[in-house]
């Protein structure tokens, strides 16, 4: 039995809720947490002909803070140059992993967390370049 983290509690709160914002926009969710030793896809997605390649950044907020827009903090910071590579490498085995040739994207999602009022906020950010 493995016991989780908090971080890694978040992170998978945050999944399931991005996952399902996806959802709720029209996208089937091809893959969650695809996993390879130089690096994981949370959420691989698809909506018409483009396959979406997801990441997740999950913070916890006060209630204050999730209704406000927060300039201060950016969990979209937190994709660091090497986090970027480590994502491009993984996104091509996944590729080739699954015979895909078609066109993709790669997208971030950052979800807000407030704990004790069960509230969220998410935001897509959307074509990023690698």
């Amino acid at each position: 039995m493995t016991l989780k983290t908090k971080k890694r509690e978040l992170g998978d709160l945050g999944e399931s809720i991005a996952a399902d914002f996806l959802i709720n926009k029209g996208f089937e969710i091809l893959d969650r947490n695809y996993l390879r030793k130089w690096g994981e896809l949370d959420i691989v997605a698809k909506i018409g002909e483009i396959i979406h390649f997801v990441e997740v950044k999950s913070v916890t907020a006060t209630m204050r803070e999730v209704g406000k827009d927060l300039n201060w903090y950016r969990p979209e910071d937190n994709l660091h140059p090497w986090k970027l590579k480590r994502l491009s490498r993984v996104i091509q085995t996944y590729l080739l992993d699954k015979h895909i040739d078609g066109d993709w994207q790669f997208d971030v999602i950052t979800v807000r967390l407030n704990m004790s009022t069960r509230k969220a906020r998410v935001e897509m950010l959307e074509n990023i370049v690698l």
